[in-house]
């Protein structure tokens, strides 16, 4: 039998999860990294950690499924996106920590960019919004910041690469590539044509010998080097996670959705081969590229803080032991009695894109307690969600008629139930959990043949569609409360 092989590296964890013919988990391995957050707006990995990790899943899962390395027909590749790593060509190593997508240190570089007038245009070039969310400014920041990086890129002895590149540079010894999803999310390709935008690079000063060329998100990229696991396996895919949600939902249909629920929040819409240009401040993005296919393309909204909202509730005030028991303390009240969190904790991500804004709990009364605050952490995720849906109707050629969930706290019921109430549509939660690495997975066994575009079909399966109850004088309400406690974060940091 033939199995397949899912490298997921996420912002948190890497993993990886081998799948057998039928589209079926055979078995998973995650080792957890290190974040570092040395200042206020700073977030930092070590590659070397991320890289180490991923391997060490690869074998473990490998191992604990009695398989050997020959037994994987092919690999296929998610990465959190965004985040930038810049590495020495010639030993392999990187130079200085990974910046990662949360990461803010470049919102002063953006503003002066918005001020000297050039942000229209790089959104009519990229698609994107001017932020730090996104690598070009890290680059720029690596460049200027890591001492002698700007001679040696200038000599041609650096690599930069998304987290895809990285992986896909330690498994093969040296291919530098990217696929053309994660390219889209660098702020440096033009999004119509699909290669790197030398009017950018100028514009930013960043050589072009830094970069990796682009590919597509599925094809034959190459082979995991001899020796690295006692086989050279094909990697047959590399997509962004959020596309690889996309795909591994069957959204292949413009106007089909799904929100992922990880560190972050993000909803993306297929919208097929037509890129629309966003007027209410969402992202244009490639969803991903067959070989020998049309680019696809997407509508995207990003929230900062979902997950990490309750990691923060755990981590810092120690309200909860565990993640999952936040359903169960949310619970224990039937509403938040007024309590609201706007989690900027980073800024405001889709459709706000407030940079400088901070994280704020209002309506506190004395009665207020811990489970008022846990529920009000829930809503703050649907509520997110829910400022993105608005933005993309807007923009979308057809209404949303239901979302496909996926991530972590896809399985808090009491948080999808809010959110099918509060966004008034149909939530659909599949019996696949993993569908970030499966799409990934999907991807590759199409291309190696391993699949059909039949079987992929019907390895999507309903586990629960959670119906709007909410009335819609009592959804208005609740998003008119939500939207001026919002306001009201702006309102502090620019007064």
């Amino acid at each position: 039998m033939a199995y397949l092989l899912a490298l997921d590296q996420g912002t948190t964890s890497s993993r990886a999860i081998v799948f057998d013919a039928q589209g079926q988990i055979v078995s998973t391995a995650q080792k957890p990294f290190e974040l570092h957050t040395p200042q206020a707006g700073w977030v930092e990995q070590d590659a070397w950690d991320i890289w180490n990790t991923q391997i060490a899943c690869v074998q473990e899962a490998i191992g604990r499924a009695g398989l050997l390395a020959k037994d994987i027909k092919g690999i296929g590749i998610t990465n959190q996106r965004e985040t930038t790593v810049l590495w020495h060509r010639k030993t392999g190593r990187p130079i200085a920590p990974a910046i990662v997508w949360q990461d803010r240190r470049t919102a002063a570089w953006c503003q002066d960019l918005q001020v000297q007038g050039h942000a229209e245009r790089i959104q009519s070039l990229t698609g994107l919004l001017l932020d730090p969310y996104f690598s070009a400014g890290k680059i720029v920041w690596l460049l200027e910041h890591v001492k002698g990086a700007r001679a040696l890129a200038e000599q041609g002895d650096l690599a930069f690469g998304t987290i895809d590149s990285w992986l896909i540079w330690q498994l093969t010894h040296g291919l530098h590539v990217t696929d053309v999803s994660n390219a889209s999310r660098t702020m440096l390709m033009n999004l119509q044509t699909c290669q790197w935008s030398e009017e950018l690079l100028t514009l930013f000063n960043i050589p072009q010998s830094l970069l990796p060329k682009i590919i597509p998100s599925a094809q034959e990229i190459g082979h995991t080097a001899e020796g690295l696991l006692g086989a050279q396996i094909p990697i047959y895919s590399a997509i962004g996670d959020q596309q690889s949600a996309l795909f591994g939902h069957n959204c292949q249909h413009a106007g089909m959705a799904k929100n992922t629920y990880g560190t972050g929040c993000f909803m993306l819409m297929h919208t097929g081969e037509q890129r629309i240009q966003s007027q209410h401040k969402l992202l244009s993005t490639v969803a991903w590229q067959a070989q020998g296919q049309k680019v696809q393309y997407a509508l995207e909204g990003s929230v900062f803080m979902a997950g990490a909202i309750v990691q923060w509730l755990r981590d810092n005030l120690g309200i909860i032991q565990q993640s999952h028991e936040i359903e169960a303390l949310a619970n224990q009240v039937s509403d938040t009695d007024g309590v609201i969190l706007v989690p900027a904790f980073t800024g405001l991500g889709a459709p706000y894109w407030q940079a400088e804004a901070r994280a704020q709990i209002s309506g506190l009364t004395r009665g207020s307690n811990k489970a008022h605050l846990a529920r009000a952490a829930l809503e703050a995720i649907a509520f997110q969600v829910a400022d993105v849906l608005s933005a993309m109707q807007q923009d979308a050629p057809t209404p949303l008629t239901e979302l496909r969930v996926d991530g972590g706290a896809s399985a808090n019921n009491l948080l999808m139930q809010f959110q099918a109430d509060i966004l008034g549509v149909p939530v659909l939660r599949p019996t696949m959990t993993e569908v970030t690495a499966f799409g990934a997975v999907k991807m590759a066994g199409l291309e190696c043949g391993m699949y059909s575009a039949s079987d992929v079909e019907q390895m999507w399966q309903l586990d629960q569609c959670f119906e709007p109850q909410m009335s819609q004088d009592a959804r208005d309400n609740h998003l008119v409360q939500w939207r001026q406690a919002v306001r009201k974060t702006f309102a502090d940091w620019s007064a």
